[in-house]
């Protein structure tokens, strides 16, 4: 299924982990119209700039995945509303920029780019039909190995 021109459901919802362990990682229809709206307003635009294929390594994650991989009780992935991107010879912190530059969006965080390795980390981006935050963070570690959040 087509969710927009360039983005297809399966690479929303293609997951290892859910092979492995028998989850059903299908999105129902609330769900599914928010993966379409995160692509209309946000992946497809992106797509149509950099002329490149945008890479999704997390997408939607149902609820029993989402708490299997330990992600957080509140993440954007489960409802369809966020997905984890790169695109390979684009920096990050490039990507997360032209993001917040040209997308309306509700969170955009640029994870783990140490600013040294120009393919270090991902995009975290959301979009929300509803009412966007425009919060704009950089996730990091500290020394103790936790993780820091500021905004950029």
């Amino acid at each position: 299924m087509k969710l927009s021109e360039n983005f297809s459901l399966d690479e929303f919802t293609k997951s290892q982990t859910a092979l492995r362990n028998d989850i059903d990682n299908t999105p129902n229809k609330t769900q599914l119209n928010n993966l379409k709206a995160l692509c209309t307003n946000i992946l497809q635009p992106i797509r149509n700039y950099y002329l490149m294929p945008v890479i999704i390594s997390s997408g939607f994650r149902c609820t029993a995945l989402n708490k299997m991989i330990g992600g957080s009780s509140f993440s954007q992935h489960t409802e369809g509303k966020a997905a984890d991107i790169e695109i390979f010879g684009v920096k990050n912190d490039e990507l997360s920029d032209w993001i917040h530059t040209n997308c309306s969006y509700d969170q955009l965080i640029l994870e783990f780019y140490d600013g040294v390795n120009p393919n270090s980390g991902w995009v975290h981006v959301s979009f929300c039909s509803e009412k966007n935050r425009y919060e704009y963070k950089q996730a990091t570690r500290n020394k103790e190995g936790r993780v820091v959040y500021t905004l950029r």
